[in-house]
């Protein structure tokens, strides 16, 4: 026998298994993971609740904690019942934008129109599990400011600024200062010679064409809204 292997104690005990699970941690580790559970516990029934009472019809306690609610939901959280209309939606939007640029002489370039849309249905398409983000971020965004802005682009109410500025943080969040930048002040440029300094979107909305079985008429052709300049 190996002299570095040692035979149990004549008459000891076993060592009693450890219990699965929680049980099995030790107590400083129990209260925590505990503690840890009751958070996501609270805030997953929080969550539920305010969903719940903004899409129930409107009652006592939503009309009473209407601003605490919309706070929550909108505008990453909204919920939409589209689908189920008598009338889907039966057109498509492309959001795209475009950037100036100031170069280092003081002049402003303005870059062409890049894609957003088009962006995110090359990445969802042939993908097994596309993501939620790339979606429906861009479109509810879109779908969010004209709800709350007139053709004029005129907010028509309380959440036309948070609209706004949603979808002004989205766009800038695709863009990067690096490409960008350089696509604007054209090819072969470098970052030093020139910085985002605004920047513009537009929708190009055209109706889905009708079925060959129907003898509908539908205007292809397609029609943009363009946003004011934003400063970045």
């Amino acid at each position: 026998m190996n002299s570095n292997e040692r035979e149990p104690l004549e008459g000891a005990a076993p060592a009693p298994p450890r219990a699965p699970g929680i049980a099995g941690l030790s107590t400083p580790y129990r209260v925590v993971t505990a503690l840890a559970l009751g958070a996501v516990a609270v805030a997953a029934c929080w969550h539920l609740a305010l969903v719940f009472l903004h899409v129930a019809p409107s009652n006592t306690v939503s009309k009473r904690n209407a601003r605490m609610i919309d706070g929550w939901v909108y505008p990453e959280l909204e919920q939409n019942w589209k689908l189920f209309a008598p009338n889907p939606l039966q057109q498509n939007i492309a959001v795209e934008v475009r950037v100036e640029v100031r170069t280092n002489d003081g002049q402003l370039v303005t870059g062409n129109w890049r894609g957003l849309s088009a962006e995110d249905g090359a990445a969802i398409r042939h993908s097994l599990l596309p993501s939620h983000t790339e979606q429906n971020e861009l479109r509810r965004a879109w779908d969010f400011f004209t709800g709350s802005h007139d053709e004029n682009n005129k907010s028509t109410g309380e959440r036309g600024e948070l609209a706004e500025e949603y979808l002004r943080r989205i766009a800038l969040d695709r863009l990067d200062p690096r490409t960008d930048a350089d696509t604007a002040v054209g090819k072969g440029a470098h970052l030093a010679e020139g910085r985002i300094v605004r920047i513009q979107l537009r929708a190009g909305t055209t109706e889905v064409p009708a079925p060959a079985w129907s003898d509908e008429k539908v205007d292809s052709q397609t029609y943009y809204r363009e946003l004011p300049w934003w400063t970045v």
